[in-house]
């Protein structure tokens, strides 16, 4: 099995692919979907970060899961990388959360509706860890170098940024595949989220829906345009899900995926560049 055994890998040759269920539900559908996941990746040119939210703190209504609680959830995420070798990426809401997530996880997020939080920014590149920031479904691809800044001020010398779609409407986002290639332009590291971006926020009774079969296509054309990697929310029953599973691609098509964007992946790279 391929795995990465300390921190996060930074090789720019490989894709990068950031995967996993989108919240923490129990202490053990993670470890279920890591090993999957971890068969699935074994490849060379792969790069594989495991995500999950250990708690969720973004939900429209009161009763909606928010986790299993936050230093159990965590400790389940300290568990899939111990076991498996795999760095671990989650979400970061508050100043305080920056340190005690950082003591068992490789990757911060700073979710996209937070991605302006000045205080919260430094305070997740104070960690020294790796900052992965989602552009706000409100934010312009070039308004993210500002929040670039912030990540770096605070000390961390790597900084992802993830195009997530924009809104358009009231329950509806758009991809502008331009953003991506502008993203480029200040860091190495631009994923496309390809599960976010299928969102249709609040569509029915305040729970959010999606539409998961453009997943494949999207991720398709983003590697094309200059993507450096995806991030993709799945799940064994996406139905099932506590969160977010609408818009996640199931984890029997994990695979085919793969097969598709590490061919368009290895031909982009033997392409002169632009």
């Amino acid at each position: 099995m391929n795995t990465m055994h300390e921190g996060v890998p930074t090789e720019k040759a490989r894709l990068l692919i950031v995967a996993g269920p989108c919240v923490v539900e129990d202490e053990e559908m993670p470890l279920r979907i890591a090993e999957d996941l971890a068969r699935i990746f074994d490849a060379d040119d792969i790069r594989w970060v495991f995500k999950a939210s250990y708690k969720k703190a973004n939900r429209t209504r009161l009763d909606s899961f928010t986790g299993i609680g936050d230093e159990r959830a965590l400790r389940v995420l300290a568990k899939v990388r111990e076991q498996f070798g795999v760095p671990i990426l989650t979400d970061v809401h508050t100043v305080e959360e920056c340190a005690m997530a950082a003591e068992y996880v490789d990757v911060l997020q700073i979710p996209a509706f937070l991605c302006r939080q000045t205080e919260l920014l430094v305070a997740a590149g104070k960690t020294g860890k790796p900052v992965n920031i989602k552009k706000g479904q409100f934010m312009s691809p070039t308004a993210m170098r500002y929040a670039i800044e912030k990540v770096q001020y605070g000390g961390s010398s790597e900084v992802w940024l993830t195009e997530r779609g924009t809104t358009f409407g009231y329950q509806d986002l758009v991809v502008d595949f331009r953003g991506i290639v502008e993203m480029r332009q200040f860091v190495e590291t631009v994923l496309f989220d390809a599960t976010h971006s299928m969102q249709k926020p609040n569509a029915s009774s305040g729970v959010t829906g999606g539409n998961p079969k453009y997943i494949l296509p999207m991720c398709r054309a983003a590697i094309a345009v200059g993507a450096t990697g995806l991030f993709i929310e799945t799940h064994p029953e996406p139905s099932r899900a506590k969160s977010d599973g609408a818009n996640m691609l199931p984890l029997q098509l994990m695979p085919r995926l793969v097969e598709e964007v590490r061919a368009l992946w290895q031909h982009i790279q033997s392409l002169p560049s632009l």
